[in-house]
């Protein structure tokens, strides 16, 4: 019999920094809806502000690790969602486009050096508008429920990849 797949979920950013806390705010629907809508056994919702030892941790022995996080692009259209999927060619030079001053793609390149990846690594990187003081998304920031779902989406499409296997 197969092992339990093993896919993590993490939001990265701070949720007292308007925008940047989308990642944590997905995480936090994603909880409130398996609620009703159980998540595929062996997913793990956590969120954290971007250090790249925790989002090691964080995805260690995964076979699928999904992150969100705000990010900053110049020109930028707020919530803009950009998918990337990292594959060995992308690993080379990972994107650090996030809000944070070290972290995803810092995370990203010490974890290939390391040999610590997990089996696959998508992110989610969503393009916010305000990244000041304050709680909950700005105006113009991203709506949580299309990523949160989009999320959802591939941890049951990775569950049911997995059970063909």
């Amino acid at each position: 019999m197969k092992e339990r797949t093993r896919i993590a979920v993490v939001g990265v950013g701070n949720e007292y920094r308007r925008d940047d806390g989308l990642g944590p705010a997905v995480v936090e629907r994603l909880r409130r809806r398996a609620a009703a809508r159980p998540l595929p056994a062996g997913t793990t919702l956590t969120t954290c502000e971007g250090e790249p030892g925790r989002l090691l941790a964080l995805w260690e022995g995964a076979d699928l690790a999904l992150v969100v996080d705000a990010a900053h692009a110049h020109p930028g259209t707020p919530g803009r969602v950009h998918r990337i999927e990292l594959d060995a060619e992308r690993l080379a030079r990972p994107p650090s486009a996030t809000s944070h001053g070290l972290g995803l793609g810092e995370a990203v390149e010490l974890a290939r050096v390391l040999g610590r990846l997990p089996g696959r690594l998508v992110v989610y990187a969503v393009e916010g508008a305000d990244h000041s003081l304050g709680s909950g998304p700005s105006p113009r920031g991203a709506e949580v429920g299309p990523v949160a779902e989009s999320i959802e989406g591939e941890t049951v499409r990775h569950r049911d990849a997995a059970a063909r296997g």
